[in-house]
């Protein structure tokens, strides 16, 4: 069973500064191809954050590339989300995503909270 963790979520004023993490354990392949991140806000419909392959090609959500930066453990099977000058817009729950053999994954969320 393919498993997705993620962590480094949490409460931080507009300004600051998080990092999240997300591993892959299951998945049988080694590096995981495709991993990246997605986020939704109440009200909001899940939109594209990141998401890359093992060798650093990215794309990113509209208007986030200035801010944010995703990227891969030498070992390929955890992505990390660098998320600089949060904004109270940025809320959210944010989901680890990867793809495998053309099958998505998901993992259950880190809550993000940017406070103005």
């Amino acid at each position: 069973q393919v498993q997705l963790v993620e962590s480094g979520g949490g409460l931080v004023q507009a300004g600051g500064s998080l990092r999240l993490s997300c591993t892959a354990s299951g998945t049988g392949e080694t590096p995981v191809p495709i991993m990246g991140w997605f986020r939704q806000a109440p009200g909001k419909a899940r939109e594209l954050v990141a998401i890359g392959t093992r060798y650093g090609g990215a794309e990113y959500g509209d208007s986030l590339k200035v801010r944010f930066a995703i990227s891969r453990d030498n070992s390929g099977n955890t992505v990390f989300l660098q998320m600089d000058s949060l904004k109270p817009e940025d809320t959210g729950m944010y989901y680890c995503n990867a793809v495998i053999d053309s099958r998505a994954y998901w993992g259950k969320g880190t809550q993000v909270t940017v406070s103005s």
